[in-house]
């Protein structure tokens, strides 16, 4: 898969199932933040979702160090060679999880991704990293993303409610926005210390879904959305801006 590095202080690793690379250095100012993008799997544009979230950085004067492994392929089950290392979270700010693997059920392995997150690797979750890891029977992962989803509804253009406005990472956010074509999430169960920042309603059933929340995982801060299907999704600024800010706030900075 081929994909350029146009943003500043990019480094990129492009995996395959099973990868090997060397992280470069880079100098990093105390205001820099070194952030690893884990995606790849079914059902997106995973290359263009990587590259709008370098650029919406950018844009916005937010300093990263950006590191992409994206183990490619259109799958739903795949196990990431860089978990097999116990150091892989070493030295990150944050991890943003954007991948897709419904279908990977080893539970060790799934438990060597959350053991960092709770040690205390912040984390930002996008859209089916909620669907990752959905057939397992352990909730390490549910607990890590702060919610359990295991469908989502139809496509359409859903009213965002803004829930907190108060927080950090909504401080840019509309009292109400409505999303480009994407996906709701059904969230079936919302875990301790999670706090939603905003909500959609099912046009199906007229329930009210967490969209957008704040989660405290061990010593960790992880920031999520359920949308973000459409690459339209990760081009509208108010998206964008979220992201960026719940990043940051993941981040404590």
């Amino acid at each position: 898969m081929k994909f350029n590095c146009l943003a500043p202080y990019v480094l990129c690793l492009f995996l395959a199932f099973t990868p090997t690379a060397t992280l470069a250095e880079a100098p990093v100012s105390s205001k820099t933040l070194k952030v690893l993008i884990v995606t790849g799997g079914c059902c997106h544009d995973y290359p263009f979702q990587t590259k709008a979230l370098q650029d919406a950085a950018a844009a916005r004067n937010v300093s990263v160090v950006w590191t992409i492994v994206n183990a490619g392929g259109k799958g739903t089950s795949a196990q990431i060679d860089l978990y097999k290392n116990k150091d892989w979270a070493r030295g990150f700010d944050v991890v943003v999880h954007n991948e897709c693997f419904a279908k990977t059920t080893d539970e060790d392995y799934i438990r060597s991704i959350t053991k960092p997150h709770f040690e205390g690797t912040n984390a930002v979750v996008i859209h089916c990293a909620m669907h990752t890891y959905r057939d397992t029977k352990i909730d390490n992962w549910r607990q890590m993303l702060g919610v359990t989803s295991r469908r989502h509804e139809h496509k359409s253009n859903y009213l965002v409610k803004n829930a907190k406005p108060e927080h950090p990472a909504m401080k840019d956010f509309p009292k109400e926005w409505t999303t480009p074509n994407d996906e709701l999430y059904v969230i079936e169960k919302v875990w301790p210390n999670t706090e939603v920042l905003a909500t959609s309603v099912s046009e199906k059933t007229g329930d009210l879904h967490p969209v957008i929340w704040a989660h405290e995982y061990g010593e960790s801060r992880v920031f999520g959305t359920t949308y973000g299907h459409a690459n339209e999704t990760f081009e509208d600024k108010v998206f964008l801006d979220v992201v960026i800010n719940g990043m940051q706030w993941a981040a404590g900075s």
